[in-house]
């Protein structure tokens, strides 16, 4: 294993961020981003189905046949993804109805498909689950960041606090699907001027 714990860790959190660097996972990151609590639940189901998927897809690489390496794989990312929608609906379902189709839609985020295939079915347990969570982190900063923008100025609250002034006028453009394209384009120039991949 070349790279220890801590560069695995570096770049999946920043050097090699999916959305900022690789921008992977796009779909999730312009859909639930209007209110931070959403945002957050979202972000810690997709650290707990990403690192687990990598510890599983692991730890059996050297049993799964390489012909259906691939349905083992979408397997198991399905079967941490039902778990964190049952606990959802179990636990805060008010959140699960506000995220709606999208937990499910953990499924195919090409992230945690992208790490088992990349990393997980070629490295031990260990590096595996400090890449799941290091690329599920970075993912959620990214988000975290998108919508602390979105709520602040489309609500005037950040998780579901007032902290804005009196008179205060909400950007309703704020609450609607294409600020996140903006928040989110704003944010890949920045990352990507002014901190720019090393080759």
């Amino acid at each position: 294993m070349a790279d220890t714990s801590r560069q695995i860790f570096t770049k999946g959190l920043w050097s090699d961020n999916p959305v900022l660097r690789q921008i992977l996972g796009i779909c999730s990151a312009l859909a639930v981003t209007n209110l931070l609590v959403n945002t957050l639940i979202m972000g810690l189901g997709l650290i707990f189905v990403t690192a687990m998927s990598n510890v599983t897809v692991s730890a059996l690489r050297n049993i799964t046949p390489a012909r259906i390496r691939m349905m083992v794989q979408v397997l198991i990312i399905a079967t941490y993804v039902i778990v964190v929608d049952v606990l959802l609906k179990a636990y805060l379902p008010d959140i699960s109805r506000a995220l709606g189709p999208y937990v499910g839609l953990i499924i195919t985020n090409c992230i945690i498909m992208g790490r088992a295939e990349g990393f997980a079915r070629q490295n031990p347990v260990w590096p595996a689950f400090v890449d799941g969570l290091a690329n599920g982190l970075g993912y959620t900063l990214v988000l975290l960041a998108v919508a602390f923008v979105r709520e602040l100025l489309g609500f005037g609250t950040l998780f579901g606090f007032p902290v804005m002034p009196a008179g205060f006028t909400a950007w309703t453009i704020m609450v609607m699907p294409p600020a996140a394209f903006f928040v989110l384009a704003v944010l890949l120039w920045t990352a990507n001027t002014w901190w720019p991949k090393k080759a």
